[in-house]
């Protein structure tokens, strides 16, 4: 009976673990043409009005915009690209991590 009880915990933490990890992806542009908080707030209201959007990040120093999905839901890099766009940016790089949106700012800011 213990084994089996070990076994069950070591499953559900296995499970619980593989989910969370998986769970969380969010796409990182780097991001030409940020000067003032006016083009974060810019770039933020547009990513954020965008129906899979869970948050978003914007780091002028560094010229990176990072938006994490809702839960369930899948981000479209190039809807993302087209919509940074549209506000007047250029982006220059665009990537799907494994991070959330504060994984990103905290990792942002350490570095500073």
């Amino acid at each position: 009976m213990k084994s089996f009880t070990l076994q069950f915990i070591a499953i559900s933490l296995a499970a619980a673990f593989s989910s969370t990890a998986m769970a969380t992806e969010s796409i990182k542009a780097s991001v030409n043409g940020m000067v003032c908080a006016f083009c974060a707030q810019g770039i933020e209201k547009r990513l954020s009005n965008m129906p899979a959007t869970k948050a978003v990040f914007v780091d002028l120093k560094k010229k990176i915009v990072a938006v994490e999905a809702r839960e369930g839901q899948t981000l479209d890099g190039e809807a993302i690209r087209h919509e940074i766009r549209e506000a007047g940016y250029d982006v220059t790089r665009l990537e799907t991590v494994p991070q959330s949106v504060a994984d990103i700012r905290a990792q942002t800011k350490a570095a500073k």
